[in-house]
């Protein structure tokens, strides 16, 4: 992830005081461990300020409203506290080429500050502090003691100290190119690396789009380079240190990441605003982030819970199996009972004839107990056998209807394997919150999970057949569960694997209209692919209407019952180019 270097940092502030200041600061909301936002109004506009003191995405920018969710960091009630009423006035920087900001909060625009909100942005040593106006540190998000640090110890009533001074050689734009080209050629090596070891203030990813505007390669040594490379490479300098000094940028998308000095000609395509460029970046970076993370937490959850409960119904099966046998202990009693003759004293074995076959069969007994107490053995036996069946049955019956709702959860997790957009995320949020619902995973946020989005429906899948016709899919239970029995019509049709894990499918009719066999055909073969068995040649799909679907009391989400089905044969080969093309296949 490419991070916030000073030239970033010039843009996004150049661009806030010309069109957010004055700003009143009118809520503070902390979205996580990492990350405050401040809603600010000005005359003609409102928004979010996103502040961010996280190790790898360390930023400051206006961005979208953060999600509603319990805010309990004492961080964010002090700024709140602090903040009401007032109005960010000015943002100035604490050094040219320091990253680290001053956002000066005042009751008018020409008042002095009366509160401080520090915002470093350093990498993993980033932080965000508030002072008074005597510099009184009153609160900050990370707090430095002693052990933590020897250099700059940072806590609460402590006094502000800026960050130390940046060593080593400033970049300048009077400069002489032969001091210049001298500087980075001086010890050989590749170009981007010495450009960073050559002067302070140079990220990375800046020194390659130097060398990438300037048609260079930037992993290449500086002792191949031509003086005509240089002096291609030194106009790309000097056109970056005029664009700091005149606050001119241009802010796009590249290939490596994103650039704010109009190179979108030649590295990628220009964006709107710095704003939106950092907003969209580092919320599609940290979303998968979040997405790979929070996925792998579900799988390794989902696969533990499976494993035990496969176990569990293994070992209900043998205990049936051996319950199986309760009729020839019945049957060993019976006979040893019916040939009490033949017993004698002492016998630890004894051959009798079969009642229906004839054959013998041999008994092992008890040589301390007489036949009547064998038999009795037999007999308690063969009670105890049936008792087993009895109490196992349900507990089996139990084990395999949580065991089915899990692997539909699992297929689920399977299907959403990838991060492509917001919506991929909010769908694995939604199978976390149904785990959290079902008892399987605590809720970080204890928040009241059923009242969410309660009444609006959620991201399908949204597919077309050949002819036009809508295919809705459920990415998870819940939205099975609202496409069954919130979305569907009366005109609908509902598909679903038979008695497979897999998606809900709808496929959407017009009042009136009658379904053809092609677009049927084709709902089936997309059945086919969102369930575990898309790896099959043929799958069995079952359709009916959806007013011939049902939730059994106190079943899990996502399960139902259906009569009145029909069956037809799905191809999920057939349906995988099309979601190809679409991008909703998941691998």
């Amino acid at each position: 992830m490419q991070p916030v270097d000073i030239t970033t940092l010039r843009a996004v502030c150049s661009e806030l005081t010309t069109e957010w200041l004055p700003a009143r600061c009118e809520q503070v909301v902390q979205q996580n461990i990492n990350t405050i936002c401040l809603q600010l109004r000005t005359f003609d506009r409102r928004g979010w300020l996103t502040i961010s003191w996280h190790p790898q995405a360390a930023r400051i920018h206006i961005g979208g409203a953060p999600p509603k969710r319990p805010d309990t960091f004492t961080f964010s009630q002090q700024l709140k506290h602090q903040f009401n009423g007032l109005a960010l006035t000015k943002i100035e920087f604490l050094a040219p080429w320091e990253r680290a900001i001053d956002l000066q909060f005042a009751c008018r625009p020409d008042e002095a500050a009366e509160w401080h909100l520090y915002v470093e942005i350093m990498g993993k040593y980033s932080n965000v502090l508030l002072t008074n106006a005597q510099q009184e540190i009153v609160t900050a998000a990370r707090q430095v003691n002693e052990q933590q640090s020897s250099v700059r110890v940072i806590r609460t009533g402590g006094q502000y100290q800026p960050p130390p001074a940046i060593v080593g050689k400033l970049p300048c734009l009077t400069e002489a190119f032969i001091d210049w080209q001298e500087r980075i050629s001086l010890v050989p090596g590749k170009l981007s690396k010495m450009m960073v070891k050559s002067y302070s203030g140079l990220s990375t990813a800046l020194a390659k789009q130097l060398a990438y505007a300037a048609q260079l390669d930037p992993t290449q040594t500086t002792d191949n380079l031509t003086i005509d490379d240089w002096q291609q490479l030194y106009l790309q300098w000097q056109h970056w240190l005029t664009c700091l000094e005149n606050n001119d940028f241009q802010p796009a998308y590249t290939d490596q990441g994103y650039t704010v000095l109009g190179w979108a000609t030649t590295l990628g395509t220009a964006a709107e605003s710095v704003q939106e460029l950092l907003d969209d970046y580092y919320t599609t970076h940290l979303n998968q982030q979040i997405f790979t993370q929070v996925h792998h937490q579900l799988i390794q959850k989902t696969k533990n819970l499976t494993d035990k409960l496969r176990q569990k119904a293994t070992n209900f099966h043998q205990r049936l199996q051996d319950a199986d046998q309760a009729e020839r202990y019945r049957v060993k009693a019976d006979l040893l009972m019916a040939y009490l003759h033949q017993w004698q004293p002492g016998m630890s074995s004894i051959e009798l004839q079969d009642f229906e076959s004839g054959e013998p069969v041999t008994l092992k007994l008890n040589p301390e107990k007489n036949a009547v107490q064998n038999a009795q053995v037999f007999y308690k036996r063969h009670q105890k056998l049936k008792r087993t069946r009895d109490a196992v049955m349900p507990l089996l019956v139990e084990v395999e209807t949580e065991l089915h709702y899990l692997e539909q959860v699992e297929l689920a997790l399977i299907q959403t394997g990838q991060y492509r957009n917001t919506d991929d995320l909010v769908a694995l949020d939604e199978i976390r919150d149904e785990l959290v619902q079902q008892g399987y995973l605590e809720d970080p946020y204890q928040r009241q999970l059923r009242q969410r989005g309660r009444d609006k429906l959620p991201n399908f899948y949204k597919l077309k057949t050949p002819s036009g016709t809508e295919i809705w899919v459920g990415r998870n239970n819940n939205q099975n569960e609202a496409l069954s029995f919130k979305a569907a019509s009366d005109y609908d049709i509902w598909l679903h694997t038979q008695e497979i894990p897999g998606s809900h499918v709808l496929l959407r009719l017009s009042p009136g209209a009658e379904v053809s066999d092609d677009d049927l055909a084709w709902a089936a073969n997309i059945a086919a692919w969102f369930s575990r068995a898309r790896q099959s040649e043929q799958v069995p799909v079952v359709y009916t209407k959806p007013k011939h679907i049902y939730k059994p009391k106190g079943a899990r989400p996502g399960m139902v019952i259906y009569k009145h089905e029909q069956v037809l044969w799905g191809q999920p080969h057939k349906a995988k180019t099309y979601l190809e093309q679409t991008g909703l296949m998941s691998t």
